[in-house]
């Protein structure tokens, strides 16, 4: 069951039927623990789409799944950004942090942005003008109810800036948050859990051209996804449910993303989450 969010109402996909219904209030909607259930019940009442008709309001309509909700992220959960963070700050003798961080039974999990910072599929994702290594985090993300529950699945754009970073570790929240630093979409896999093979890739494309590409799967994963969901709530509140970003396991070298290129993630099962880049 895929869930998306349309500029004029709601559309359901089960087992390829399409199911289109009216806006509503996704505060209310993603704060509860029985989604999967309220939405099969929800689509007996909706208009039934044929796939051509769907695609082209998913093409020319789609939103960022979500109401006024928090995006949260996890960082350090793969051995290759472990290796990656190491290597960037180690020169502001930050190296060791990120080791300890893998290793440690606490995950490290830091505010992403507000709603309105994030960012809607096919719209643009920003990197800093002072900033001058940037580059795009791609991350399955879940989608937690206000108890904590995992209630399905997305795909996440954490955009980052290395180079910031790097320079001291106390920068990240300069890395990390600004506007249109995270993109979500295009659509909630709803769904409780998630196969371990499932692959995440990632391109990125500067004049029409393939000049990155990468891939991992879940099995790469150290953290899984409600270790991570019971840590966050630890301590802490989501009245309308929230999103958590679960950590990347791609990350570019030698490489820095440029205004006008096209980040496209793609996650098996979930589809693919495509966004330009601007500057700001």
């Amino acid at each position: 069951m895929k869930l998306y969010k349309l500029q004029q109402g709601t559309l359901l996909e089960i087992d390829k039927q399409f199911f289109l219904g009216p806006q509503l209030d996704w505060d209310a909607l993603l704060a509860q623990d029985n989604l999967k259930d309220y939405l099969s019940e929800s689509r007996k009442s909706w208009e039934n789409l044929n796939a051509s008709d769907a695609e082209e309001l998913i093409k020319d309509q789609v939103e960022a799944p979500m109401g006024s909700q928090e995006v949260w992220a996890a960082g350090v959960t793969y051995y290759r950004s472990r290796t990656a963070r190491m290597e960037e700050s180690q020169d502001a003798g930050g190296a060791d942090f990120y080791d300890k961080v893998y290793e440690a039974d606490r995950p490290e999990l830091f505010f992403k942005a507000t709603a309105s910072r994030v960012s809607a599929p096919g719209g643009q994702v920003m990197i800093r003008k002072d900033s001058t290594w940037d580059v795009p985090e791609p991350e399955l993300t879940l989608l937690l109810s206000s108890t904590g529950k995992i209630q399905g699945f997305t795909i996440g754009n954490d955009m980052s800036s290395r180079s910031i970073e790097g320079e001291n570790p106390l920068y990240l929240p300069q890395a990390k948050v600004y506007q249109r630093c995270a993109s979500i979409g295009p659509c909630i896999l709803i769904q409780d859990e998630i196969e371990v093979k499932t692959e995440i890739k990632l391109e990125i494309f500067r004049a029409g051209k393939l000049v990155f590409e990468g891939k991992t799967d879940l099995t790469q994963l150290k953290r899984k996804p409600k270790e991570l969901a019971d840590w966050l709530f630890r301590a802490n509140t989501f009245p309308n449910g929230c999103f958590l970003m679960t950590g990347t396991g791609i990350v570019p070298d030698n490489f820095t993303l440029q205004k006008g290129d096209r980040v496209e993630i793609s996650i098996d099962g979930i589809g693919t989450l495509s966004n330009q880049v601007g500057l700001i």
